[in-house]
């Protein structure tokens, strides 16, 4: 197999507007800089089970859909800067964000997510997204923290 063949590199990175996140975008594409490897930005969103009061109706899915897919562009647009030598895929998915990445990162090259910070007692009370990828994705995985 010559080298026009062989394929490329996979780096799926989760977003959800956070400060650690853009920072793992920023980080996601960095890498992919150095190495060749396309970017696939996901965005999974769910409907909340508690919004508004009973009266109100929920929007449908499309809704949050647009919502999510508006702000993951402008995190991506933003974390490109001037320089668009990266490819990035954009992926907005309805479902929990931690399974919603397991799901995507399958036969990826590496998984990066942002760490809230969150630890010990605490973040075994809340659960954690970065913490369920690391223990359950089948590639590697980089944790970024928002850190100066």
């Amino acid at each position: 197999m010559d080298e026009s063949m062989e394929r490329q590199e996979r780096i799926v990175v989760g977003v959800d507007g956070s400060g650690p996140s853009i920072k793992a975008l920023e980080w996601a594409i960095e890498q992919a800089r150095r190495t060749g490897a396309k970017v696939e930005a996901v965005q999974a969103w769910e409907v909340p089970t508690m919004y508004g009061s009973g009266m109100m109706v929920l929007p449908g899915g499309e809704e949050f859909d647009k919502s999510a897919r508006e702000s993951l562009e402008a995190a991506v647009d933003n974390a490109l800067g001037a320089q668009r030598d990266v490819e990035v895929e954009h992926h907005t998915i309805g479902g929990h964000p931690a399974k919603s990445l397991i799901d995507m990162a399958e036969g990826a090259d590496l998984l990066v997510v942002g760490s809230r910070g969150h630890g010990g007692f605490v973040g075994t009370l809340i659960g954690s997204v970065s913490h369920y990828c690391v223990s359950h994705a089948s590639c590697p995985v980089v944790v970024v923290r928002e850190t100066d």
